[in-house]
């Protein structure tokens, strides 16, 4: 089985990493169900945060007796020291432990340091202090602030996006990460449902040794799949590196990864879908996405009041104003029978 240590921290996880976000969308015994079945499976790596409404409370539910043989990572939005002791006094209470393995800041605007105003990072640093986190690490889907928190030696892990779809930047980070010590962890590994061949992510994963990749698992099925994979030791062949670069050539150019960070949207629109509406109609059966509550969603794009929040907000620095109107230009044609997908 394939194993993957987490730099300085010295925590070891096999490849496979239950990202515990799509798990507020189920009822608390099938959230227990599947948890119990990933550990007893040989999964101890459980990644959550304060902003996955009840996530915390279900891993504390359904793993709280085995709490010593398993790693929890999870993370906190705040902005200042106040609200982040309240967030973590809040997941210590949630996931029924006294300590948290890795504690994250949670895609943060800026860099946190020391004596930067804000008092996150003493804050955490006294946390750690006191036994009640272990390790600090970071989240973040912006080149510039991930490479500066690695660089800097503050932080013990990073969370970054990384797929098969990762520029040469973003594996340049995996690769400052080892020279660094500094932990890798794989989110977005299936670039937010772009993706929908979980063996080729996977297998393309394997090609990173040093990189924890977190699979967002909601279903039974899916993490049979994952399991699957593991037992098979499923490596990147000549055909799936074949079938990598064809999806690649498909999705090339600027894309919405679904991340949400733009949301709110004051108009209403889900940016988060409706930006990437033309790979999500082609890659995933079309009829879920032409029901007439997609099409209200889509057609409250033309509501947009060019405020360009969603860009300023956007990670990634897309045009989201101007990628919201091609892809509903393009549902429009889809509608009328002008362009046919599946």
């Amino acid at each position: 089985m394939s194993m993957v240590k987490l730099g300085k921290t010295g925590i070891e996880s096999q490849k496979n990493a239950f990202g515990a976000l799509p798990i507020q969308r189920i009822s608390l015994k099938e959230a227990e169900k599947l948890l119990r079945k990933a550990y007893d499976c040989g999964i101890t790596f459980f990644d959550t945060a304060r902003a996955y409404s009840d996530s915390e409370e279900k891993i504390g539910y359904a793993l709280s007796d085995v709490r010593s043989k398993i790693v929890i990572a999870t993370k906190s939005g705040a902005l200042n020291a106040d609200s982040l002791k309240r967030d973590l006094e809040t997941s210590l209470k949630n996931l029924k432990t006294d300590y948290i393995d890795i504690y994250q800041f949670h895609n943060p605007p800026f860099f946190p340091e020391p004596d930067d105003g804000t008092g996150l990072y003493e804050a955490v640093l006294e946390a750690k202090r006191q036994g009640m986190i272990r390790h600090i690490g970071i989240t973040n889907h912006r080149p510039d602030v991930a490479e500066q928190a690695v660089k800097s030696g503050l932080y013990e892990t990073l969370q970054f996006p990384f797929c098969y779809l990762a520029s040469e930047r973003d594996i340049a980070i995996t690769e400052l990460c080892a020279q660094h010590n500094v932990g890798f962890i794989a989110m977005k590994a299936l670039s937010g449902g772009l993706i929908t061949n979980a063996r080729a992510a996977y297998a393309w994963m394997s090609a990173y040794s040093g990189v924890l990749p977190i699979w967002g698992i909601q279903r039974e099925t899916e993490l049979d799949e994952f399991l699957a994979f593991t037992k098979e030791n499923v490596t990147l062949t000549d055909e799936i590196k074949a079938y990598i670069e064809q999806d690649r050539k498909k999705l090339s150019g600027d894309f919405c990864r679904g991340c949400g960070y733009c949301m709110p949207c004051p108009a209403g629109i889900e940016i988060n879908n409706c930006a990437r509406m033309s790979q999500l109609i082609r890659r995933s059966p079309s009829a879920n996405w032409l029901t007439e509550e997609y099409q209200k969603k889509m057609f409250l794009i033309e509501k947009c009041i060019g405020c360009r929040q969603c860009t300023k907000k956007c990670p990634y620095g897309l045009d989201t104003p101007e990628l919201l109107k091609k892809n509903l230009e393009d549902y429009k044609d889809i509608l009328s029978g002008k362009v046919s997908v599946n």
